[in-house]
C-alpha cells in the first residue's frame, strides 16, 4: 500500500517510441536492465516501466511504442469509389485524418496510459518522418490530456551513451519539419489518387486484353524513376555505333611485356589513321622521351551515409536497395549500428573512433586490423552533414547473425575501419616515347603499403610491373598494329545507378529511394535482367504517351522543386499552405491537359498492345461538381429520385444535409466545363437551364447558361432559394470571388456584384432537412442520433404493431446503438434526432411556448407549441404537438400545413374521450398503451421513446 502511495505521488512520464524493438531497447538502457514490462492493447507493443532521476526528481518512467505512422490521410466515404466523381475533384476534395482501424488499439493504449502522465517524451527516429510520426503521437494524446509538457529526445543510435545523453539534453519537438512531411502526404495522396483513377479507368478498358487486372498507379516520384530507366533505354536503342581505329605499340624487354598507348587514343577516319600507321612502320625507331616516378594513391571509403550504403550494397553484396535498408533497421534496433538513414558522410571531430573500433579487436576476421589502427584513427570524411545524425558505423560487436544480415553488417563494419585507416600507397613509373613524331606512353604500379585494402576485399589494386627504360634510349618496337574497333552504346542502368540519378536530380530522399524502385517493379513497369532495369511495355507506353502531351512527367523537374520546397518549409524560408497550394494548382493543370488529350497516350501504348478498344465512359454515377460547399466538400448537380427535377446536393451527405433546390419549371439541367469568371476562378462551374417558357419571366431566355452563385436575376426570376440546412458546422464561412462573396450561415445569404446591387435580395427560404432529402437522394434519408443512416425494420411480434415499419440506430449491440426510434409512417414529418412523440418531460423537448398562430391536432384540439433541446441538427427548432399526447399529430411551426392533421374534418380522430366510448362498444379486443409515450404495440418498461 505504502509503495502505491509513493508511484502515485511521483511525476509520471510517457515515453513513446517509432517501434517495439526500440522502445524494449530504451529501456533497458535507462532502467539499466530493471524495467517491468506489462502487455498494452496491442499485442505487438509492449509497456515498460521503471524509476529514473529526471527534472531533479525521481520519475516513473512508461515507455511503449507506436509501430509507423498512427494516422493517416484519406478521401472521405463519398470520393472512395472510383467512379463516383470525376478524379480532377481530388486536387480539392476534403481529406480526413484518422487511425487505420489495425491501429485502434495502439491509440488506445496511448490514451489510456497518458490520462495518468503529466509529460510526454518522444523517441521517435530523428528524421523528417519520425518527426511528424512524433506529432501523430502528440495529437492522439492531447485529445485526452491537453496540458501535456512535451519533449523530443535526439539520438542517432541506441547506444548506452547516446541515449543517456538524449535524455539529458531534451529539446522541443519541430513543427516545421513535422508541416512538411504533411505537405508530402497530402500532394502524393491528391496527385496519385487522381492519376492512378485517370489512367487505370480509361487503359484498362482500351487494352481490356492486356491491362484488364491493373493498377496503373501514378506518384510524383514513381514516374521520373521510371523515367530514368526510359531514357537510358531509349539511348542504348536509339544509339548508333560508329567504327573507329588506332594505333597500338607493343614491346617486350627482360621477358616483361608492355602496351605503349596512342596519345590521340583512336581516330574516327580510316585513311587519316593508315596514313600514321604508315609513317610509323616506315621509320619504327622509338626514342625514350621521359620515365616519371611518382607515389601513386588509391583512397580508402569516404564515411557512410545512406545512399552510400544502398548503392555499395547493390554493386558489391548483390543486396538490392529495400532489403539492405530493412536490415539495416533492424540492426539499429538492436542497437549493432547507429541510425542508417543519414545524409552525413562526415565524423565529428570529437567523435569517440577509439571506442567503436575497440569493440571489433576480438573477431577473428578483422580483430588484427582494428587493434592496428586503435591509436591512431583517421577518418576520411566527405562534404555532407544533415546536422542531425553521423555516418553508418557500427556500435557494438556481434558474430551471431546469419545470412544477409551478416553481409550487411560485415560490409558496414570493414566499411567503418577502412575509413578510419590509411590510403593504400604505391609508386607509379609512367615512361613516354616517340615514333615518328607520334607520342606513346606506358605505365606501371609498384604497391608499398596496402593498409585500408588489408579489410576491404570489396576493392583490388595490384602490382603492374613495368620494365626498366633509360631516357634518350632507343628501340625498335617488338610491333606495331593498326586496330579497328566500334563505339559501344551506353549500358543499361543498374539499381546503384538509378540511386545515383535520383540522388543527383532531387528525387525522393535517402529514407524513400529504395521504396519508389521497390514500385515500378511491383507495377511492372521495369524488368530486371541481368541486375539491369530494362522497361517493360506499359512503362513504355506510358512515358512515350505524356511525353507527347508536352508535359514531361516523367522529368525530375516537378518533384524535385517540391524537394526543395519541403527543405525551404523545414528552415520556415516557406509556409506550408503556400506549397501546398502552388504544387496542386501545377499538378491539376498537368492533368487537365493529360485528360483533354488522352488519345496520345491510347496511341502510344497501341504501339505495344495494338489497336485501342473504343472507350466509352462511364458516367452513370458520377455527379457533376457545380461548387465548394461550406463543408468544403462539393456540392454536386443530381436528378430527383422520381426523376421530376434537379438540385444541388453536398457530396458530403448525410453528415451534411446542404442543398439547393431547383423549381419544377427547370425541365433540364446540365453541368458545363465553363467556370465562372466572376467568381473564385476554377470554382464555380456554370449550369446550362432549359426552362419552361410559360413559367418564368420572359427575361430569362428558356435555354440558358448561367452561375447560379452570382446571377441575382436568375434566381430572383425563378425564386431560387438558397438556403440550405447543416449538421454540425461552423455558424459562417466565406467563398470569395472577384466582385462577390457568399456567405454561408444558417440561412445563406449572397452579396451579390455590382451589376445586380440594385435588386431585391432572394426571398428567406425554408430549410432542407432529411425529410426533403428522402424523396431525391438515393442514401437512407434518416439518420439517428448518432448521425449515421438508420436501418428501416419491420415490427414481427405478434401485436396490435405487427408488421408495421419503424427506424432504428444501425450500429450492432456491441457497438453501443444510440436509443432512436421513429415509426416510418410518421418520418416524413418528423425531425431526424429527435423523437418528439415524447410527453413533455423529457429533457430533449423545453417546455410549452406561445405561438402567433392556432393548430389544432387530430384529436380537434389546440395543440402545443414545443422547442427541441437535443442536440442535433432540429435543436431550437419549433413544433407542434397534441397537448395530451393522445394522438399522434406532429407540425414544424415554420412549414405549416406540413403536419399530419387532415384537412378534412370528417377524417380526423375522435377525441380521446369519445374513442374510449366507442372503443367500449365494439367487439375489438382492448389494446394496451404504453405509459410512457402513449402509443401501442409496447409497454413503459421495452418504450424505444425512453
Amino acid at each position: 500500500m505504502k509503495n502505491t502511495l509513493i508511484l502515485q505521488a511521483m511525476l509520471k512520464i510517457l515515453n513513446v517510441a517509432e517501434k517495439n524493438d526500440a522502445a524494449k531497447s530504451i529501456a533497458a538502457i535507462l532502467s539499466k536492465g530493471t524495467s517491468r514490462m506489462r502487455n498494452g492493447d496491442s499485442p505487438y507493443n509492449k509497456i515498460y516501466e521503471f524509476e529514473y532521476n529526471l527534472f531533479n526528481q525521481k520519475c516513473l518512467m512508461v515507455m511503449t511504442s507506436v509501430s509507423g505512422h498512427l494516422l493517416s490521410l484519406e478521401f472521405p466515404r463519398q470520393y472512395k469509389g472510383w467512379n463516383t466523381c470525376d478524379p480532377v475533384e481530388l486536387f480539392h476534395a476534403n481529406i480526413e485524418r484518422s487511425c487505420p482501424e489495425n491501429y485502434q488499439k495502439i491509440k488506445q493504449t496511448l490514451q489510456r496510459e497518458v490520462r495518468s502522465c503529466q509529460k510526454l517524451v518522444i523517441w521517435t527516429d530523428c528524421d523528417r518522418e519520425g518527426e511528424n510520426i512524433g506529432f501523430e503521437i502528440i495529437e492522439v494524446c492531447t485529445a485526452v490530456r491537453a496540458n501535456l509538457d512535451i519533449y523530443r529526445a535526439i539520438f542517432s543510435e541506441i547506444t548506452a551513451s547516446s541515449i543517456a545523453r538524449s535524455i539529458r539534453e531534451l529539446k522541443r519537438p519541430n513543427r516545421l519539419v513535422s508541416d512538411a512531411v504533411e505537405v508530402r502526404k497530402e500532394l502524393d495522396l491528391r496527385i496519385g489518387a487522381a492519376f492512378t483513377r485517370f489512367q487505370t479507368l480509361r487503359l484498362t478498358k482500351v487494352f481490356p486484353n492486356q491491362l484488364a487486372e491493373n493498377l496503373i498507379s501514378y506518384g510524383s516520384c514513381q514516374f521520373p524513376t521510371l523515367g530514368f530507366v526510359v531514357e537510358r533505354y531509349k539511348d542504348r536503342e536509339n544509339f548508333i555505333s560508329e567504327p573507329f581505329w588506332k594505333v597500338v605499340v607493343w614491346h617486350e624487354k627482360d621477358n616483361q611485356k608492355v602496351e605503349f598507348m596512342w596519345d590521340r587514343v583512336r581516330l574516327f577516319d580510316y585513311q587519316v589513321c593508315e596514313m600514321f600507321y604508315n609513317r610509323l612502320i616506315s621509320n619504327p625507331n622509338a626514342t625514350v622521351q621521359s620515365v616519371t616516378n611518382k607515389p601513386k594513391n588509391k583512397w580508402r571509403p569516404v564515411a557512410l551515409d545512406t545512399i552510400e550504403l544502398e548503392k555499395s550494397a547493390s554493386r558489391k553484396l548483390k543486396i538490392s536497395a529495400k532489403e539492405t535498408m530493412t536490415i539495416a533497421e533492424k540492426l539499429y534496433t538492436k542497437g549493432l549500428i547507429s541510425y542508417p538513414r543519414t545524409e552525413t558522410n562526415i565524423f565529428p571531430k570529437d567523435f569517440n573512433l577509439r571506442g567503436l573500433i575497440e569493440n571489433q579487436i576480438n573477431d577473428q576476421h578483422w580483430g588484427q586490423f582494428a587493434q592496428r589502427i586503435i591509436d591512431r584513427p583517421n577518418p576520411r570524411n566527405g562534404t555532407k552533414s544533415d546536422q542531425a545524425h553521423p555516418p553508418i558505423h557500427p556500435t557494438k560487436y556481434t558474430n551471431g547473425l546469419q545470412g544477409n544480415e551478416a553481409k550487411i553488417y560485415e560490409f558496414i563494419v570493414r566499411q567503418f575501419l577502412a575509413c578510419c585507416s590509411a590510403d593504400a600507397k604505391g609508386s607509379e613509373t609512367t615512361v613516354s616515347i616517340d615514333i615518328s613524331n607520334e607520342k606513346f606512353s606506358a605505365s606501371g604500379l609498384m604497391v608499398l603499403e596496402r593498409n585500408y585494402l588489408d579489410v576491404y576485399p570489396y576493392e583490388k589494386w595490384s602490382d603492374k610491373e613495368i620494365p626498366v627504360f633509360e631516357r634518350g634510349q632507343v628501340f625498335v618496337p617488338k610491333s606495331i598494329h593498326l586496330k579497328e574497333g566500334k563505339t559501344e552504346a551506353p549500358r543499361l542502368l543498374t539499381e546503384a545507378d538509378l540511386i545515383s540519378l535520383m540522388e543527383k536530380h532531387g528525387i525522393g530522399t535517402d529514407a524513400t529511394h529504395a521504396e519508389h524502385i521497390e514500385t515500378i517493379k511491383e507495377r511492372r513497369y521495369v524488368n530486371i535482367e541481368q541486375n539491369m532495369f530494362v522497361p517493360a511495355e506499359l512503362g513504355l507506353g506510358l512515358v512515350e504517351g505524356y511525353d507527347s502531351m508536352g508535359y514531361a512527367m516523367s522529368k525530375p523537374k516537378l518533384r524535385s522543386e517540391l524537394e526543395k520546397d519541403l527543405q525551404e518549409i523545414c528552415s520556415g524560408k516557406k509556409n506550408k499552405d503556400q506549397v501546398l497550394e502552388a504544387q496542386i494548382k501545377a499538378y491539376e493543370e498537368c492533368f487537365n491537359d493529360a485528360k483533354a488529350n488522352v488519345e496520345k497516350l491510347d496511341q502510344a501504348l497501341s504501339k505495344y498492345y495494338g489497336r485501342p478498344a473504343l472507350f466509352v465512359e462511364d458516367t452513370s454515377n458520377i455527379f457533376p461538381s457545380i461548387l465548394e460547399c461550406s463543408c468544403k466538400s462539393n456540392m454536386v448537380l443530381r436528378t430527383k429520385k422520381d426523376g421530376k427535377g434537379f438540385y444541388l446536393g453536398c457530396r458530403g451527405y448525410p453528415s451534411c444535409n446542404n442543398a439547393i433546390w431547383f423549381p419544377s419549371s427547370i425541365k433540364q439541367a446540365t453541368a458545363t466545363d465553363e467556370y465562372c469568371q466572376n467568381c473564385h476562378p476554377k470554382r464555380v462551374k456554370k449550369i446550362r437551364f432549359k426552362l419552361e417558357r410559360t413559367a418564368i419571366n420572359f427575361t430569362i431566355p428558356a435555354d440558358y447558361t448561367t452561375c447560379v452563385v452570382c446571377d441575382v436575376q436568375f434566381r430572383e426570376a425563378l425564386e431560387l432559394n438558397m438556403s440550405q440546412s447543416r449538421n454540425n458546422m461552423s455558424s459562417t464561412q466565406s467563398i470569395h470571388t472577384n466582385e462577390s462573396t457568399v456567405r454561408v450561415s444558417s440561412n445563406r445569404s449572397y452579396s451579390t456584384s455590382s451589376q445586380f446591387q440594385s435588386r431585391t435580395q432572394p426571398q428567406p427560404a425554408l430549410s432542407v432537412t432529411n425529410t426533403d432529402l428522402s424523396n431525391d437522394d438515393d442514401s437512407n434519408p434518416i439518420v439517428c442520433n448518432c448521425n449515421e443512416p438508420a436501418i428501416l425494420l419491420t415490427v414481427r411480434k405478434d401485436g396490435p404493431n405487427q408488421g408495421k415499419q419503424f427506424y432504428k440506430c444501425s450500429k450492432a449491440q456491441t457497438q453501443s446503438p444510440c436509443d432512436f426510434f421513429i415509426w416510418a409512417e410518421g418520418a416524413a414529418n418528423t425531425s431526424v434526432g429527435t423523437t418528439p412523440s415524447r410527453p413533455v418531460g423529457n429533457s430533449n423537448i423545453g417546455r410549452s411556448q406561445q405561438s402567433s398562430r392556432n393548430v389544432t391536432c387530430n384529436c380537434n384540439e389546440e395543440a402545443k407549441l414545443l422547442t427541441v433541446n437535443k442536440p442535433g441538427p432540429n435543436q431550437g427548432r419549433k413544433f407542434f404537438k397534441c397537448a395530451q399526447f393522445s394522438c399522434d399529430f406532429f407540425e414544424w411551426e415554420d412549414m405549416p400545413d406540413s403536419g399530419s392533421s387532415p384537412k378534412d374534418f370528417s377524417k380526423r380522430k375522435s377525441p380521446k374521450s369519445h374513442q374510449k366510448k366507442n372503443k367500449s362498444l365494439s367487439n375489438e379486443p382492448k389494446r394496451r398503451k404504453c405509459g410512457n409515450c402513449g402509443q401501442e404495440g409496447h409497454n413503459r418498461k421495452n418504450c424505444p421513446n425512453e
